[in-house]
């Protein structure tokens, strides 16, 4: 039975529903082993990776690794905190190195010892189904490393393997009701990462366990609409670019196994907005080589070399889209040459995805303005200068999973230099050890309390002291592109209560420089309102309008207009408020306070310019 006959194509942006008879007639006949991802033909993928110069190095630097972690214990059942997910983490990352370095060199060194760290995991008493994640990616190691190893592996070995994907992995998600299995049906990235690792276990054995393969693969494809509906109109993933990492990363395993193993991804790779995410991800990487870094994604360099991304240029024809990732693969290689050390666990699929692709060519769009449940735009000078300006706001609600109360906020790289910073995400153990309820997001909700999550410590308003509302949500009203670059983002519903209106607009000029406008109106109560900006750089005040930063031997100037002679101050951000706080060292918080009567109309104007280099 072909893949055409199942009328598998979407209808509206809206995949048909797939039953568990129709992949199962997909599954009858069963494809040898690997049938996941990596080309059957051991020599021939061996070639072909030796003669593209990057990815040789990129092999050399996983053999590297793959020696490393021979001499590394197995991983163990120890959580943290409630957590299994470091340990599953890590034996993905291993299994994957290990079982992609032995198929590419036939040292049964490395298959020996991915079978010691599969075993360990199969005698586990559970892969803590209460935090189903760790569950979903220790399944996707054991179903990758089963596959890939199938036919060096003994019998015993394999049936092991095989009863703990079964009984470990997907056994705990057929209760429906349990407590652990709302990822089933929520919208976030925990339905891209528990759907894939469980139809990974599932496509794995499939030949041992038929019925079971079918009806968890077919409630995979079902499954998954839910979250990637998300993606939608124009890419801007929800819960920020590192999430993204996540969520799409196993969103693109899924879809590669599907049309690996059933010869269709059943229209879930057509759905709106999923592969101009691409483009999303690529704009969220600035010429520091950070992060717009909103929502809970960390802060620091940009993010390693992304298989999903080798997967999606090479989808969709798009050289482009590997302009970061390149040169992100070339240091990834390097690193693991000089050192051994760990990189992004999925990075062996590159030497896959990788293969064939044309040299990354200069993005043409210097703008980009997503829309959607968390809508973000950027502006960037150039993407060739390393001293581009690069200006993003974030819009959006407070109410996204993962989100902040970061509406209004911005970013902004000048010379080289991050000169306003988001501070991060906050490790998540170090919150829900001291007992701090993380995840409700209730407008009284403990979350808000911590220092990192709320407008406070963000480049954005504050209105009388207070949060912004988390029932609000800020719409890009305007965005324009180069020469007058610019973006409108409307901010009264998170003021809702605290101003009748509030409006920002972020612009890019022609010489570089940028203004953030904001145009405020009081309610019928005067408030004092603070505009702030996070910056790691040096503040030096003076009398009058201009405030002048220094960093890394550079100055940005800050010239504020429109705020009735209020002066430049700078407020701390470390140490934080509170004990659980952590540290920002280095940081703090450049602004000033105004003041607006009732019903008072005001425009604030702050130009932020790189000063010329000292002659």
């Amino acid at each position: 039975m072909c893949a055409a006959t199942l009328s598998t194509s979407p209808r509206a942006g809206e995949p048909a529903h797939v039953t568990a008879e129709q992949v199962g007639a997909l599954l009858a006949p069963t494809r040898p082993h690997p049938r996941l991802f990596v080309p059957p033909d051991r020599e021939a993928w061996a070639q072909r990776v030796a003669a593209d110069p990057l990815l040789s190095r990129t092999r050399d630097g996983l053999l590297r690794r793959a020696e490393a972690i021979l001499d590394l214990p197995p991983v163990k059942r120890e959580l943290k905190g409630r957590r299994l997910l470091g340990e599953s983490r890590r034996g993905l990352e291993r299994v994957v190195v290990l079982a992609a370095v032995h198929r590419l060199s036939g040292d049964r060194r490395f298959l020996a010892r991915a079978e010691a760290e599969m075993l360990a995991a199969a005698a586990f008493s559970d892969w803590n189904p209460g935090h189903f994640l760790d569950v979903a990616e220790m399944t996707a190691a054991l179903a990758i490393g089963y596959d890939w190893l199938h036919d060096g592996l003994d019998a015993p070995t394999r049936q092991a393997l095989r009863t703990a994907i079964r009984d470990l992995g997907i056994a705990p998600s057929l209760d429906e009701k349990a407590s652990g299995n709302w990822w089933l049906t929520t919208h976030n990235n925990w339905n891209q990462v528990c759907h894939t690792g469980m139809a990974l276990g599932a496509l794995a054995i499939a030949e041992h366990e038929p019925e079971l393969a079918a009806r968890i693969v077919a409630r995979s494809i079902n499954g998954l609409p839910r979250a990637m509906g998300e993606y939608a109109p124009d890419g801007a993933y929800p819960e920020g670019p590192g999430y993204w990492e996540y969520g799409t990363s196993y969103n693109v395993l899924l879809l590669a196994a599907l049309e690996g193993v059933l010869g269709s991804d059943f229209g879930l790779g057509a759905m709106p907005g999923f592969m101009a995410s691409a483009d999303y991800v690529l704009h969220m990487g600035a010429p520091t080589g950070q992060w717009f870094n909103y929502a809970d994604c960390g802060a620091g360099r940009h993010r390693p070399a992304s298989a999903a991304m080798f997967w999606l240029a090479a989808r969709r024809a798009a050289p482009h889209l590997l302009w970061h990732d390149v040169p992100a693969l070339e240091a990834d290689a390097t690193a693991m040459l000089n050192s051994g050390k760990e990189r992004e666990r999925l990075l062996p699929l590159i030497l896959v995805w990788g293969l064939g692709r044309a040299s990354p060519t200069v993005p043409a769009a210097l703008d980009w303005c997503g829309h959607g449940p968390t809508p973000v735009a950027v502006h960037r000078s150039s993407w060739t200068d390393p001293s581009a300006v690069f200006v993003g706001i974030k819009a959006g609600t407070a109410s996204a999973n993962h989100a902040h109360m970061d509406a209004g906020s911005f970013v902004l790289d000048a010379g080289g230099v991050r000169w306003a910073l988001d501070l991060g995400s906050q490790d998540y153990h170090s919150l829900e050890s001291r007992n701090i309820q993380l995840w409700s997001r209730g407008q009284d909700a403990e979350r808000w309390r911590v220092f990192r999550l709320n407008n406070l410590s963000h480049s954005t308003l504050v209105v009388d002291g207070q949060f912004q509302r988390v029932a609000g949500f800020a719409r890009i009203l305007e965005h324009r592109a180069a020469p007058e670059s610019f973006t409108v983002v409307d901010l009264g519903e998170v003021y809702s209560g605290q101003l009748a209106a509030a409006r920002r607009t972020v612009c890019l000029h022609p010489d570089r420089s940028v203004t953030i406008e904001d145009r405020l109106v009081a309610t019928q109560k005067p408030c004092r309102v603070r505009w702030g900006m996070v910056t790691a750089a040096r503040v030096a005040l003076a009398a009058g309008p201009t405030a002048a930063l220094n960093q890394d031997g550079k100055t940005l100037t800050a010239t504020a207009e429109g705020t009735g002679g209020a002066p430049w101050e700078v407020f701390p951000t470390d140490p934080p408020p509170a004990d659980y706080d952590a540290a920002n060292p280095g940081t703090c918080l450049l602004g000033f306070t105004i003041s607006l009567e009732a019903g008072e109309e005001r425009s604030l104007r702050v130009r932020l310019a790189l000063a010329a280099p000292a002659q």
